[in-house]
């Protein structure tokens, strides 16, 4: 039996509704996690919102709410997105549910317990909107002389009783952690870590009392959590941390925290030292992937050009922005979007050329062939064009999506496809039919295995779509995995059980842009 493997999204800020950047990274997350399942492994996949802090106060009262009834309702709309996204999570943790309360008190308490904890007073620089502290050498100038944080945000300056944690004990334990490869990647990312605690690390305020919108610290009722302390304590709340337990001996360390770049400092320096003071594994990688720009411009409510991805799906559907995502962007780097491009992307590589495959090949052997399906030999030419397939399928494409390169995992699957598409080409089957109506079957069946093969593949990607493909073809539900490739049996079967082929209903119709898009 494989190892088993666990995976967490960041979870999701709701002081306002989700955008296309909250999309991507689940999306990505629910990709890992399928690919995961597809190669014979027990996935846990967590995702969730982060739902205290005072940026989530002041935009409650903003809006004359109560933080909890703001927090109930961006909630509900990240989860009723990501249903539609198809995101296949095990678990959707609040951190207002009370086992995260429990949870976060008993690492407080460990931490504590190992005389990591002291009470002072803060006096420093702190950004709101990206709820963290920052040291006077990391502000930037903004227009007018304004203090801005390294992400660009407006900071004040705090003053506060506050619990600090002693941060600074654990920098040589984060530099071997994040010098050990594969801890943190991409690389760049992991460069700007080490330099960030070898420039001197400073003992972190993780509680408030300007504000009472969180987790009480336990004993002082009149300070509540930093909120990373309580959001980070998340990815052990949803394995049963601290009560453990089976969940919890299966499953942590987790295998992956999927974050974004601009939230690595918190998820390799601030948490594997909380976890060390908790004497709890540290995490076996963090991946901080890059931002999704919106034709190459960073989304802003200012900018107006924030996008809903709800609206994305309603126009385009759920599988071709999956696809779009993870084939367009190399993931790790910043991508761009455009409604055009996905449209033109989708067309010409789901569309033109699987889609069309598929609905040929099906086609023909339909009205060809009655829809029957026969044993047959495959000739050299036939054996070559399988064994591109299957080397793309059963070894490229698996192996960089372990390594997270999603694109070129894709890449790999579409030559295979257009190695098929050129097959097609060159023996031209309806020509068969009149001259060498045995070698059209062979050529038709040999595209079948081949589909078989790319549809098994693709299922991470556009998993409703791919079994749509798969169900045509007659692939039990149960022989669809990344091991079912290598089986030589089941055609064989499909042909003794009498298997007919039905006329196909085209699985990746093209898409077409609205006419009120932009040129």
């Amino acid at each position: 039996m494989a190892d088993p493997y666990y995976i967490t999204t960041a979870i999701h800020y709701p002081n306002g509704k989700p955008h296309i950047g909250h999309a991507y990274e689940t999306i990505a997350a629910d990709v890992i996690a399928r690919f995961q399942r597809l190669m014979g492994r027990q996935v846990r996949f967590q995702t969730g919102t982060d739902e205290h802090g005072l940026k989530m106060a002041q935009k409650a009262r903003d809006l004359g709410k109560t933080p909890r009834e703001l927090a109930d309702e961006m909630s509900g709309a990240f989860k009723e997105l990501f249903d539609r996204l198809d995101i296949t999570y095990d678990r959707f943790i609040r951190t207002t549910d009370e086992d995260h309360h429990k949870a976060s008190r008993a690492i407080w308490q460990a931490m504590e317990a190992k005389g990591d904890l002291y009470l002072d007073r803060y006096e420093g620089w702190y950004s709101v909107r990206d709820e963290a502290y920052y040291d006077e050498k990391e502000l930037i100038e903004g227009e007018g002389g304004e203090k801005l944080s390294p992400q660009g945000t407006p900071v004040e300056w705090t003053e506060e009783e506050t619990w600090f944690f002693r941060l600074s004990k654990y920098a040589d334990q984060l530099v071997e952690l994040l010098n050990k490869p594969g801890f943190l990647e991409p690389a760049s990312r992991r460069n700007e870590m080490i330099a960030f605690i070898e420039g001197g690390l400073k003992d972190l305020s993780v509680s408030r009392t300007s504000f009472d919108w969180g987790v009480k610290v336990p004993g002082h009722d009149n300070h509540v959590m930093y909120v990373w302390v309580d959001a980070l304590t998340n990815y052990i709340t949803g394995l049963g941390y601290p009560d453990g337990g089976e969940m919890w001996d299966k499953f942590w360390p987790a295998n992956l925290h999927l974050i974004g770049k601009d939230i690595v400092r918190f998820h390799t320096v601030y948490w594997p030292a909380f976890l060390m003071s908790a004497d709890l594994p540290v995490p076996q990688k963090v991946f901080g992937h890059g931002f999704l720009l919106n034709r190459g411009v960073k989304e802003s409510k200012s900018a107006g050009n924030v996008t809903d991805p709800n609206e994305l799906v309603d126009l385009f559907g759920v599988d071709s922005l999956r696809y779009f995502l993870m084939a367009e962007v190399v993931f790790g780097k910043d991508g761009s979007y455009s409604a055009e491009a996905l449209v033109n992307k989708v067309n010409a590589e789901l569309a033109n050329s699987f889609g069309n495959l598929a609905q040929r090949t099906l086609s023909m052997i339909h009205k060809n062939m009655d829809g029957k399906l026969e044993g047959f030999s495959p000739n050299g030419e036939d054996k070559s064009l399988l064994a591109t397939v299957r080397e793309a399928c059963n070894v490229t494409l698996p192996t960089e999506f372990e390594a997270l390169n999603f694109s070129v995992g894709i890449e790999a699957w579409l030559k295979a496809v257009f190695a098929c598409n050129a097959y097609v080409d060159e023996q031209a089957p309806w020509a068969l039919k009149k001259t060498d109506p045995e070698r059209m079957k062979a050529v038709l069946q040999t595209l079948f295995l081949a589909i078989r093969d790319l549809a098994i593949a693709i299922q991470p990607v556009v998993p409703t779509k791919s079994s749509a493909v798969l169900d045509q073809l007659g692939v039990k539900s149960d022989g669809r995995s990344y091991a079912d490739l290598s089986d030589e049996g089941w055609f064989t079967a499909l042909v003794a059980a009498g298997h007919v082929i039905d006329k196909p209903v085209p699985a990746f119709p093209r898409l077409e842009l609205p006419e009120t898009e932009d040129s």
